[in-house]
């Protein structure tokens, strides 16, 4: 494993290889990360893991300050996982050289689930997507579908502009079946345990969502039940179409998609 420490030695160093597969993090490395890393192994010939938080998809400072770090960790995790050929440790200058604002801007129809409440997130995430392209160049980039907006909302831009394919890859989850996520470092044992429950609850709305005539009623009355009952804020609990993210009003090719604040961490989930 050859760890990158700027572009000079990430250009060098890449390229020979003409079959790159790029896993793209922000570090917190879980059992989420090493199944991305499994598959670019199986499609790849070689795998490029980055670490780079992005200060500019925070739309919260505070946030920003919490997001886990540890850097020493992350790669001791990287280098017994054995499969991971080079690591891209970028500086803030690495990526921002160009001091250009950039010009990506959402769509009004976009502006929806997570982009609705997080101002300017999603703008920062496909900003430093598309820098990190253009720099790795690589032929397949790995995300899951934990973050399935983020996941829609890359592919659009990048498979437009690049020749680079972004492969969806399932979310993993722990023994409570949350879907693993750096934030989850944040929260405590009994926390977990909460998302678990309401995991389970969600299954449950998701099942029961087919004998509904009136969906976002329904949804509205399951959101209000699970504030009361777990005392969390919610910031979203709608059903939308896998394809296009529009609202939908059938369970077929849709998911069922939430955000909802537990210990003050927000967790995100899709099933």
């Amino acid at each position: 494993m050859k760890i990158l420490l700027n572009n000079s030695s990430l250009f060098e160093s890449l390229r020979p290889f003409n079959d790159l597969g790029f896993v793209p993090t922000m570090g917190g490395i879980h059992k989420g990360h090493l199944s991305l890393i499994n598959k670019s192994n199986k499609i790849c010939k070689k795998t490029i893991v980055s670490i780079f938080i992005n200060p500019k998809q925070f739309n919260n400072k505070k946030d920003l300050m919490t997001y886990p770090r540890n850097i020493q960790k992350d790669l001791n995790i990287l280098k017994k996982n054995k499969k991971v050929d080079f690591v891209y440790l970028p500086k803030f200058k690495d990526i921002y050289k160009d001091k250009k604002k950039s010009k990506i801007r959402l769509l009004k129809k976009d502006k929806i689930l997570c982009a609705k409440f997080r101002k300017g997130h999603f703008e920062g995430v496909l900003d430093v997507m598309n820098k990190l392209t253009r720099i790795v160049k690589p032929q397949k980039i790995f995300m899951g579908e934990k973050d399935f907006q983020q996941l829609y909302l890359v592919k659009k831009l990048l498979e437009q502009k690049y020749k680079t394919r972004v492969i969806s890859c399932k979310t993993i989850r722990d023994k409570n079946k949350v879907a693993l996520s750096s934030r989850n470092f944040l929260l405590k044992k009994s926390n977990l345990v909460i998302a678990g429950i309401i995991y389970k609850k969600l299954v449950n709305i998701k099942k029961n969502i087919k004998n509904q005539k009136h969906i976002s009623n329904f949804l509205k009355i399951k959101k209000k039940e699970l504030k009361n009952k777990f005392k969390i804020k919610i910031d979203y609990l709608e059903l939308r179409n896998k394809k296009d993210l529009k609202t939908s009003k059938k369970i077929n090719n849709s998911r069922l998609f939430i955000a909802y604040y537990l210990n003050n961490v927000r967790l995100i989930d899709n099933l």
